[in-house]
């Protein structure tokens, strides 16, 4: 389950921005849907079908009771009422499941249990609280169990109510006959779909696996949650935003957690996940500081490295393994410091994110779930966030930095088509991102947005 190694578009000078539009494009160029593979049926909850599922056989594959009460000849209970009920002879019970059974003739009834074939003869069911139960007394609230009063399959039953022919009868095929599509390729199986794929008697089906995906942050500073705090440290959020984020896209996450700043720790750590990964992403240490290890890391993964063409430029370029990691510039915020490229023998796609919390998870919505949902071999309609169109409410113009497309956090209103602003625009205000829904983009050659402004929406839930 292998990418193909990505052709990097190399920008013309080394100081020029991507556009976010360039930096998910070469993303999405280098990503190749994982192979398919046969999976038994829960294990393939989430998956992307990759074939046309026809049934093989009609379902529900008979004539069955869809209540709880007594098979009948219609003519034995036309005209039953309450006053003048139809009397008729109890031949045997017919549960879900039973094999022998009892044929219905004129003036005979058989107790028969929802889901049971309709015995032959029969031509309706009419509800156990249309009869007296077999009790000879008044309407019969629910039926005694069998094994607490097997006498009750036989007797009389009185009958207050008169039943059409096919009468609470779910016949042979209504759901669905056999040839027909039952699920087309392209269809991500939730419960639903594998229930169907069940009921038509498939235990396996043939899909693209879940991504496997390797979420890693980096940081001496970083700290887990539930342990002590000591002086100049943080807690490690990005790391399980980024996991819960994977699996909200269709994918497997394996959080590795906080990797201290140190290249040999971090190359290392990189090196040993490969095995389990079909993307790896990584938070933190993509920037210019003196402690930003990622690109240090990354430029000896499998090989001594060398440098690439543009080293030096402004854009870092890594040959590993004849691939290539760029780091580069984007033109938006939050988020400007990004990285990208493939690792390893098996060429598995690495995405850097910046380590401040919300530049972090914007960068993920933007490229990474993108990934995720390509590599998964969804059509390219799914693979992004929808997005709409919604006018600002806000009480005063909303300011946005010349030549970056900036994504600021949002509250989205269907019902009234509006977006109001939540938080202010810092890409450490992770308190603002829990409450928002979306994500209000302000194209790059826009610097202020006056309220009743109409904007584009990327909708997060």
């Amino acid at each position: 389950m292998s990418s193909s190694a990505p052709q990097h578009p190399r920008p013309a000078g080394g100081h020029r921005l991507w556009s976010v539009d360039e930096h998910l494009a070469d993303v999405l160029g280098a990503v190749r849907p994982l192979e398919p593979i046969e999976l038994q049926l829960l294990d393939a909850q989430g998956c992307v079908l990759v074939e046309d599922v026809t049934v093989p056989v009609a379902l529900p594959p008979f004539d069955n009771s869809s209540m709880d009460g007594y098979a009948v000849r219609t003519a034995d209970v036309q005209g039953a009422s309450e006053e003048f009920p139809a009397v008729l002879t109890v031949v045997g019970d017919v549960a879900a499941g039973s094999g022998e059974l009892p044929t219905v003739g004129p003036g005979e009834a058989a107790r028969i249990m929802t889901g049971a074939p309709l015995p032959p003869g029969a031509e309706a069911v009419v509800p156990v609280e249309w009869t007296d139960g077999g009790t000879g007394g008044g309407a019969a609230a629910g039926m005694t169990p069998a094994s607490a009063a097997p006498e009750q399959a036989g007797g009389e039953v009185r009958v207050h109510r008169a039943a059409e022919a096919r009468a609470h009868v779910r016949a042979r095929g209504s759901d669905v006959q056999a040839g027909d599509l039952a699920l087309a390729a392209g269809t991500v199986l939730g419960p639903p779909q594998i229930a169907l794929l069940a009921a038509i008697g498939r235990g396996t089906v043939r899909v693209r696996p879940r991504p496997r995906v390797v979420v890693l942050s980096t940081g001496s500073e970083l700290v887990q949650p539930g342990e002590p705090l000591a002086a100049g440290t943080i807690y490690d959020s990005n790391s399980f935003a980024l996991a819960a984020a994977a699996r909200d896209a269709g994918a497997i996450a394996y959080r590795v957690g906080a990797v201290a700043d140190d290249a040999d720790t971090l190359r290392s750590t990189i090196e040993d996940q490969l095995i389990r990964a079909d993307l790896l992403v990584t938070t933190g240490g993509v920037s210019v500081g003196a402690y930003d290890v990622v690109k240090e890391a990354l430029s000896s993964i499998g090989s001594a490295g060398s440098t690439g063409p543009g080293a030096g430029d402004g854009d870092a370029d890594v040959e590993v393994d004849a691939t290539r990691i760029d780091f580069r510039k984007l033109a938006m915020q939050p988020g400007k410091p990004q990285g990208f490229g493939t690792i390893g023998p098996d060429h598995t796609p690495l995405l850097a994110l910046p380590g401040n919390p919300v530049s972090s998870y914007v960068s993920f919505e933007l490229f990474v779930r993108p990934a995720i949902r390509a590599l998964m071999g969804l059509p390219e309609s799914e693979v992004r966030r929808p997005s709409v169109r919604a006018v600002l409410k806000a009480d005063k113009a909303l300011g946005s930095p010349a030549g970056r497309r900036q994504f600021l956090r949002g509250a989205y209103d269907a019902e009234s088509g509006t977006v109001s602003p939540v938080g202010g625009s810092g890409s450490h205000l992770i308190a603002a991102l829990a409450h928002a829904d979306s994500l209000m983009v302000v194209p790059e050659d826009v610097t202020s947005v006056e309220p009743g402004t109409e904007l584009e929406v990327v909708l997060l839930g």
